[in-house]
């Protein structure tokens, strides 16, 4: 008998810096025996181009739902980015969702890549869905960009559906009014998550979508007591030290916390001449330092300890008002015990309106 397909419940493939892009098959297998519902995607300028890896993950899959979580549109040409888009929807059967990003601007810079704004992604996605439509574009002169011509097939009607990975609140609103799914961030307090939720589904009622068309999923970070001292330590304090280094003040900023206490972070000894990210490059001993600078109320929103407690978490996200929970940070393998425990609590009926594709509108 197959399992249940838990279309609320989501994994990142390939968590943190795998060793090779082929562990990606074994997970993904995996994932779809557990039931999991969606596989979300993340791309590193190293073994993790998405495009590669989503062909992968939909050749070996037959049900569950996929999702770039995320691209970048300044790093490919419009037409190639909708290619990619439209090849993966007619190999999964419908299940694929395009998912965009801001990006990180100091990367970009470096790479002589052009800044993404808000008004370049609501132009994209425009793009997007006009070439999936089947239309050719003349003489297109706007924030994305200009182009000549843009044409994929003029046979084409097709939704694919857009999901956004969001941030601050002008993401957030252009999720709700131009995107089908909003990705929220790891370690958003509670209150950081119900206005995120709100800012979303108010920005779709405001353009005259549904509200509940658009899903939002929270992104949680999900460390059981089972995995070794030393693993929790990378994925917890890691993490959320890597966060810091990359874009701390508008970790701070956005969850309202204290701007000092992550000067303090930055300035100590260890961290400021630290070369790489944190939760890649630093031993045991690094992060035991930098959990001394990271109070515990920031690492706080997050499923740790028993299988029961990580549940209890992730039944907390549904009822802050997400739509789905993506378990982030962590393998099948390292989810196991928590996938059957909450297996065994779930209402089926409380997510059979869901999908598979993880941005598809809800069923009637």
């Amino acid at each position: 008998m197959e399992p249940q397909s838990m279309n609320e419940l989501g994994f990142y493939t390939l968590a943190g810096a795998p060793n090779s892009p082929r562990d990606l098959i074994e997970e993904v297998q995996m994932a779809e025996a557990m039931g999991l519902g969606a596989c979300f995607i993340s791309e590193r300028f190293n073994i993790k181009e998405i495009a590669a890896l989503s062909g992968a993950v939909g050749a070996v899959s037959e049900r569950i739902g996929i999702a770039t979580a995320a691209t970048n549109q300044n790093t490919r040409h419009p037409v190639v980015t909708a290619a990619f888009a439209s090849t993966l929807h007619f190999l999964t059967g419908g299940r694929f969702s395009l998912g965009l990003g801001r990006g990180i601007e100091p990367l970009f810079k470096a790479f002589g890549l052009p800044s993404i704004t808000t008004k370049a992604m609501e132009d994209f996605a425009d793009l997007m869905r006009r070439l999936h439509r089947g239309e050719t574009i003349i003489n297109h002169q706007g924030p994305a960009g200009a182009w000549p011509v843009l044409r994929l097939d003029p046979d084409f009607d097709e939704h694919i559906p857009l999901t956004l990975t969001a941030f601050g609140p002008n993401s957030l609103a252009l999720g709700g009014r131009a995107f089908d799914a909003v990705v929220l961030h790891t370690f958003f307090t509670d209150e950081t998550t119900q206005r995120a939720v709100h800012t979303v589904k108010s920005a779709a009622q405001e353009a005259g979508r549904n509200p509940e068309d658009v899903r939002v999923w929270s992104c949680l970070a999900t460390i059981g007591d089972h995995l070794p001292a030393p693993l929790q330590l990378k994925k917890r304090v890691g993490r959320m030290a890597t966060y810091l280094q990359a874009y701390g003040d508008l970790m701070v900023k956005t969850n309202g916390w204290d701007k000092a206490i992550l000067e303090r972070f930055r300035s100590h000894d260890l961290v400021r001449n630290f070369q790489g990210a944190l939760d890649q490059k630093g031993s045991t001993a690094d992060l035991e330092v930098v959990q001394s600078l990271i109070p515990d109320e920031w690492l706080a929103p997050a499923a740790y300890g028993s299988p029961e407690a990580c549940v209890a978490a992730i039944n907390h996200q549904l009822d802050l008002g997400c739509d789905g929970v993506i378990l982030h940070g962590a393998s099948p393998v390292e989810l196991a015990p928590i996938v059957t425990a909450y297996a065994a609590q779930r209402d089926p009926k409380r997510f059979a309106h869901l999908p598979p594709n993880p941005a598809l509108a809800p069923r009637l």
